[in-house]
């Protein structure tokens, strides 16, 4: 009996190793996969990946992934991890396009970061991330859409394993639009403080009687 007691033991401990290994693993890909990198191959074409880019790629970015919203469903959660998507729209002039792009994702319960581009400063942030100037703009992980096609904009986010059907928790709220080149916080301005040298001697200036008005007479007050 105690063999046997033994040997259930041994097992037991060999079942808890090999689980606790598999954890550790387990924690160590997930430590690897929050790491994003953003680069640009020798055609232009921007890329990002959990990978590091190849040998003599042009990196422009490596950045901690950005966190998941623990709410969302597995399937939905995978792929807003592999493949963010981000919309870029501008509201400085009427633009059918966004509206009717805007309103597919949101039908389709994709999650996605709006980029406004309203100013010069947006253009020239936008031409940075993405190289292009068209809007709109979907971006789907490394992959681009130029323009609104529902069909298009459809099949880059079936590629990207996106649901085809919304599975978004009830009471979801999207998060408001941002410039795409966010303003630069405004400094106060510190006031000098007072030249003391300077006031004392305008006080030691004698003052001066001003003109008298009209015909009063000199030391006349009103």
């Amino acid at each position: 009996m105690n063999r046997h007691g033994g040997a259930w033991r041994t097992t037991a401990a060999l079942i808890g190793l090999v689980l606790l290994v598999a954890v550790a693993a387990s924690l160590a890909r997930a430590e690897a996969q929050s790491q994003v990198y953003k680069w640009k191959d020798a055609r232009g074409q921007v890329h990002y990946g959990d990978t590091p880019p190849p040998q003599g790629a042009q990196v422009l970015n490596t950045s901690a992934r950005a966190p998941v919203d623990p709410n969302l469903p597995y399937e939905l959660a995978r792929a807003v991890r592999l493949h963010p998507v981000t919309l870029y729209t501008t509201t400085a002039t009427p633009c059918g396009p966004c509206d009717q792009g805007r309103s597919l994702l949101r039908a389709r319960g994709i999650p996605f970061t709006e980029k406004t581009v309203n100013t010069l400063d947006d253009q020239q942030e936008q031409r940075r991330q993405t190289g292009k100037d068209e809007l709109p703009l979907l971006v789907v992980g490394s992959r681009q859409v130029v323009g609104f096609q529902a069909a298009g904009w459809q099949e880059a986010l079936d590629s990207a394993a996106y649901p085809k059907q919304t599975m978004l928790p009830s009471g979801y709220q999207y998060a408001p639009a941002q410039a795409a080149a966010p303003a630069a916080p405004v400094r106060a301005r510190i006031k000098p403080p007072p030249d003391e040298a300077a006031i004392e001697a305008e006080q030691a200036q004698p003052r001066r009687t001003p003109p008298p008005a009209g015909n009063a007479p000199p030391g006349f007050q009103f």
